[in-house]
């Protein structure tokens, strides 16, 4: 997957700001982050990549 990289910046970016603007606490940042790192070590993580590599190309096919 070529836009794995960016999708974490964005993705990096959009915890980064409900901690700064929301009032994220950094313990539910960091929950955040290791249940997504968990959820991609299941069995559920291509089906996930494919949902999301399918809903990229839709948006830059626009």
């Amino acid at each position: 997957m070529e836009i794995s990289i960016p999708i974490v910046l964005i993705l990096g970016a959009v915890v980064f700001l409900a901690w700064r603007y929301l009032r994220l606490s950094l313990w539910q940042a960091l929950a955040c982050m290791l249940f997504g790192f968990l959820l991609a070590a299941t069995a559920a993580a291509p089906a996930i990549r494919t949902a999301v590599n399918a809903a990229l190309r839709w948006l830059t096919n626009l």
